[in-house]
């Protein structure tokens, strides 16, 4: 009989457990993973999220134990998102914001990182990211950067080790940076949202921050955020938050924009995160709630996207079962 030989197969690095185990160029870890967590001054006790199961919004006393049940699964880094009972269109209270930090970090010191999500969108009562106009038709870029800049000292203050811009207004790195650094919290750092896009897949959060922008005249946020059919202006905004002082540079969306992702690798050296958004997570419980994919499986196949795109860290809402999941991994 005739032999027939294959020296050119891949087939045999794929032939069993342990030897797609050795070749595997894709690591992930769950030392990788921040939690992003909700905390509302208005409520007593945690509420869910309409499109988020098991994600729920923490009150300022249930967050410790939704962090203390977080440590217990091995996620010690969080983005928080306060937000606040009242709503205004100038003159900000932070006060509940800083109270959540410090109660957080008196409660764990040193055992959780903590980033502080920077933006105004939970505050103002047109639900936009920063001040208006008095026709409330534009955002006023230089008047919200000096308040997000006052904000951002306030949540350093409060126990913040990192401080993560999601507004999109110019400039507004460098002033942070140029602050915190004056006032001596020059080992706080910044984690920009560089590359954040106008999306449709933001909707879960915004009922989570009470977030949707509703302004007469100004109806959605397209005048900036990113389009998505913009990759040029994505990479170029990245690339200036590095210049003006940001130390993580971070794509959201994240599995949409896996070519933003490999594109920013191949411009710089600073480490990247990855937000998997909350309409993204939602749409992998949808399927998996109707029996349609497999939720562990699809959770650590986008995460393997996403390093494999090139994202450095991972922002997941069902970060708390990384570890649980990847240590049980079948590859």
């Amino acid at each position: 009989m005739e032999k027939i030989f294959y020296p050119l197969t891949r087939r045999r690095l794929r032939a069993g457990t342990h030897m797609r185990e050795l070749t595997a160029d894709v690591r992930l870890s769950h030392k990788s993973f921040i939690q992003p967590l909700f905390v509302e001054e208005a409520i007593p006790t945690t509420r869910a999220v309409k499109g988020l199961p098991g994600v729920p919004v923490d009150s300022s006393q249930s967050v410790l134990r939704n962090i203390e049940n977080k440590l217990n699964n091995g996620i010690s880094k969080f983005l928080v998102f306060p937000v606040p009972a009242s709503k205004k269109e100038k003159d900000f209270d932070f006060s509940f914001a800083r109270s959540v930090f410090s109660e957080i970090r008196e409660h764990f010191g040193d055992d959780v990182w903590l980033a502080a999500d920077l933006c105004l969108c939970s505050y103002t009562s047109h639900g936009h990211c920063g001040i208006l106009d008095k026709h409330q038709v534009k955002l006023v870029n230089h008047l919200t950067v000096e308040v997000l800049s006052n904000y951002a000292l306030q949540l350093a203050q409060a126990g913040a080790d990192c401080i993560a811009p999601s507004d999109m207004m110019d400039g507004r790195i460098g002033a942070i940076r140029t602050l915190l650094d004056a006032m001596g919290y020059d080992d706080v750092s910044i984690m920009s949202y560089a590359a954040k896009f106008s999306s449709q897949f933001y909707g879960p959060f915004r009922d989570a921050c009470h977030s949707s922008p509703n302004a007469k005249g100004l109806g959605n946020r397209k005048s900036y955020q990113i389009s998505p059919l913009n990759r040029k202006d994505a990479i170029a905004s990245a690339i200036r938050d590095e210049k003006e002082g940001a130390d993580i540079l971070m794509v959201k969306p994240a599995t949409l924009y896996t070519d933003i992702i490999a594109g920013l690798k191949r411009e710089t050296f600073k480490p990247l995160a990855a937000y998997h958004v909350s309409g993204e997570y939602a749409a992998l419980e949808s399927l998996a709630a109707q029996g349609l994919l497999n939720r562990e499986a699809a959770h650590l196949e986008v995460w393997s996207a996403l390093a494999r795109a090139g994202a450095d860290i991972i922002i997941s809402y069902a970060a708390g079962q990384a570890k649980v999941w990847i240590d049980k991994m079948e590859y």
